[in-house]
């Protein structure tokens, strides 16, 4: 019987050794997945800074909302954020690529297009 809890004993012992290994996997896996993730996400950024032409209405990383008048530089392009008001900025520092207004308009327009009689709340 001691020969059968010594087996067992045994053969436990390889599962233990395992064990570092399969906790370090389990950590780098997921770390590596997200590193793939983060490189996706910035080559798309770059890509989207590098497509910018005049006329895109685009946000800052600081929040700053404008529209491209000179994308003809490398590394710089020429921001209105307001009427006759003109900012240099670093390709880099655009965050994103904002729908354009008329977009948003006909958006806007459809719902005004119903019925007014289906908005009115009913009294009982």
């Amino acid at each position: 019987m001691t020969s059968i809890l010594a087996q067992q004993a045994g053969g436990g012992s390889s599962i233990f050794s395992l064990l570092p290994f399969l906790i370090i996997l389990l950590l780098f896996v997921p770390l590596f997945l997200n590193g793939r993730k983060q490189r996706r996400q910035m080559a798309e950024t770059q890509a989207m800074q590098q497509a910018l032409e005049d006329g895109d209405v685009v946000v800052t990383t600081s929040g700053l909302r404008g529209t491209i008048v000179d994308a003809s530089y490398e590394d710089t392009i020429d921001l209105e954020i307001a009427d006759g008001v003109v900012t240099t900025w670093l390709r880099a520092a655009i965050r994103e690529k904002v729908a354009t207004d008329e977009a948003t308009e006909e958006t806007v327009a459809e719902p005004a297009d119903k019925d007014a009689s289906e908005n009115k709340p009913t009294i009982h």
